[in-house]
């Protein structure tokens, strides 16, 4: 008895070891008890992404830079590796590192510092062959993760309906009696009111009675400015694209900081004010606060997409333009190298020989590496995005909490209550912001693999950050409400990011021509080459064959077909089994009313269905002949 007694003892110290493993969970069951679940869904759904970015920092750490910077060739042996003689003076100034120009530009942080030979180091390792695999692992994993927290909510969610005696289960079951803390124990008790308003205002939101006429034309106003500020985004950010082609024919040291970095700041300006318009316009709409929730997230979903796409179409311009340089500056690089050698030869007599030709890596003409353009192009766009993001939080929500929190003893009015007041935690905006940043990530590290370690330090920081924020600088929201269905609408949109960011980098992986003076695919007509390069060399002609065979366009179209039949079986399945188990609640609750009401069937032969119950309870109905096993009947 006693060693039961430990052992049980032991597993509950265990599993609360486990969740004081987890990080941050007291600070977000702090922002939960004053918030809700609402404000505490997003720092869940950030805690979420933290994970999936490490998994892909270490992917692309251990077998792309950690090899690289071991066994790969050191720094100034190849002109990859090198910075240019004309921008060595300047290689190392900060203006320059924040760019993520000169030393940064030539580090293993980008695709163009990376060797082509097929094997380094003493273990032969296949880097060439590592940086295409990890590439297309990390879109994998990230679809496998992405649908597995989608099929996990779904069955945590089960198809139940959780509104039967909602109230009641609130008030029996709420209470933890495991709490010994104070502290742990005011943020339950404020955990539970917050629950119970948004029960609340969930009973209270099915009972409102509209004017619908008024309703939707305010809808249809709403719609119309939305459309408007879309529309007048997307010509913004073609404007800038078009100044920002101009500005790069210009020689970059006559250019300013706001010429430099236009694009990035004007997408970034873009995503932080475009939110607070459509949050005004959704006031007009007047719909309950989760369907207004995620009306706003596809409003800005819609803005950040176009936003998106746009920069992508503008770096296809300018990777088409470097392409056509390139071709340009390989025929010169031919010229000059003949005519080194030739001055080279001249220089000595006919009978003398000196020693090799050489020339120093910094001096080699190189062509513009496309790829680490690509790379460098999406790790300034995440800075931005991030200073931009912690500079509005300093301004719009500090400051201004600052100005009413000692301003309103000698105001004219009251600031906390009026204009301005504090503001309320923007879950809409933080939450686009986060899938936003995370498909620039997936879209960018295939030619920066730094991307998903630089994001790891961007989620690491955002939590404390916005933690301290929300705690310090912004007060519950006028309308609460439950959030634990719209889980699930994060990962929807998360899922749909992921798969329009991957296209334009399967795009470029299949049509575009790598560089060939930079990067681990140089010298080959398209980057999915390695992969016969590696079956040709490394494989049996056997296995090769027969890889070559399975990767047929007839099997693979078959095969396409089948997981499509399969999928809409499956569906099918599922939804009749929702529809099965909802006429089966139906039923339930016929039943439970019977048994309140103690009304039971006359004639056991008209029975469809029966529940049985292990409890004798409902047994003392003097009328009742089937007490033996306490079945309760049902007419068809």
């Amino acid at each position: 008895m006693m060693m039961a007694k430990k052992w049980a003892k032991f597993l509950r110290d265990f599993e609360n070891f486990k969740a004081a493993c987890v990080p941050w969970e007291n600070k977000i069951k702090a922002i939960e008890s004053q918030f809700g679940s609402s404000v505490a869904s997003y720092f869940l759904f950030l805690r979420w992404m933290y994970g999936v970015n490490m998994v892909l920092f270490i992917l692309t750490f251990s077998l792309i830079m950690l090899p690289e910077y071991l066994w790969g060739l050191p720094y100034g042996s190849l002109p990859r590796k090198t910075v240019p003689r004309s921008e060595e003076a300047s290689a190392a100034n900060f203006g320059v590192l924040y760019d993520f120009s000169g030393l940064a530009q030539y580090s293993v942080l980008f695709y163009g510092y990376y060797d082509n030979k097929r094997t380094i180091g003493w273990m032969n390792f296949r880097l060439p062959l590592s940086y295409f695999l990890v590439g297309i692992m990390c879109i994998g994993y990230s679809f496998l993760v992405v649908l597995k927290a989608m099929t996990k909510n779904i069955g945590d969610d089960g198809g139940g309906d959780d509104n039967t005696f909602n109230f009641s289960w609130k008030v029996f079951t709420s209470w933890d009696y495991l709490i010994g803390n104070p502290e742990t124990a005011d943020n339950k008790f404020n955990s539970i009111t917050m629950n119970f308003k948004e029960a609340i205002t969930e009973e209270k939101a099915a009972q409102v009675e509209e004017n619908v006429h008024l309703i939707r034309f305010l809808r249809f106003l709403a719609n119309f400015f939305v459309f408007l500020t879309l529309g007048g985004s997307g010509y913004l950010i073609f404007w800038a694209v078009k100044r920002s082609q101009e500005f790069a024919q210009q020689d970059p040291d006559t250019l300013g900081w706001w010429e430099k970095n236009e694009m990035n700041m004007v997408m970034s300006l873009l995503g932080m004010f475009c939110p607070t318009l459509f949050d005004l316009f959704a006031e007009l709409e007047d719909y309950h606060p989760l369907i207004a929730l995620k009306w706003l997230l596809g409003r800005i979903f819609a803005l950040l997409l176009g936003n998106l796409y746009v920069f992508i179409l503008a770096l296809m311009d300018e990777i088409n333009n470097k392409i056509e340089e390139e071709k340009l500056v390989k025929a010169n690089i031919t010229l000059w190298e003949a005519n080194m050698i030739k001055a080279y030869n001249a220089s000595f007599s006919e009978n003398s020989t000196g020693p090799p030709f050489f020339v120093h890596p910094a001096d080699v003409p190189r062509g513009p590496c496309w790829e680490t353009m690509v790379g460098q192009e999406f790790v300034r766009l995440t800075v931005s995005d991030v200073l931009t993001t912690y500079v509005t939080i300093l301004i719009g929500d500090f400051l201004r909490a600052c100005f009413v929190r000692f301003c309103n003893y000698c105001w004219c009015w009251d600031l906390e209550y009026g204009y301005p007041s504090y503001t309320e935690f923007d879950i809409s905006g933080n939450v686009l912001a986060l899938i936003f940043n995370q498909g620039m990530i997936w879209m960018g590290s295939f030619f920066a693999p730094s991307l998903p370690g630089i994001n790891i330090l961007r989620l690491h920081t955002s939590m404390y950050f916005q933690c301290w924020a929300v705690m310090c600088c912004n007060v519950p929201e006028a309308r609460v409400f439950k959030a634990s269905r719209s889980n699930n609408f994060y990962l929807g949109m998360l899922l749909l990011i992921l798969f329009l960011s991957t296209m334009p980098v399967l795009y470029m992986i299949v049509s575009l021509p790598p560089s060939f003076d930079c990067g681990p695919f140089s010298g080959k007509n398209r980057m999915f080459e390695v992969i016969g390069e590696t079956l040709e060399h490394d494989f049996p002609s056997w296995m090769a064959k027969i890889l070559r065979q399975l990767s047929n366009p007839g099997l693979v179209i078959a095969v396409i077909l089948v997981m499509v039949l399969a999928i809409y079986y499956l569906n099918a399945t599922a939804k009749g089994q929702k529809a099965a188990n909802l006429d089966l609640k139906k039923k339930m609750k016929m039943l439970q009313l019977l048994v309140a009401s103690n009304k039971y069937p006359e004639s056991p032969e008209k029975v469809h269905f029966a529940l049985l119950f292990k409890s004798n309870a409902i047994c003392e109905h003097p009328e009742n002949k089937h007490c033996g096993t306490a079945i309760f009947l049902l007419y068809p």
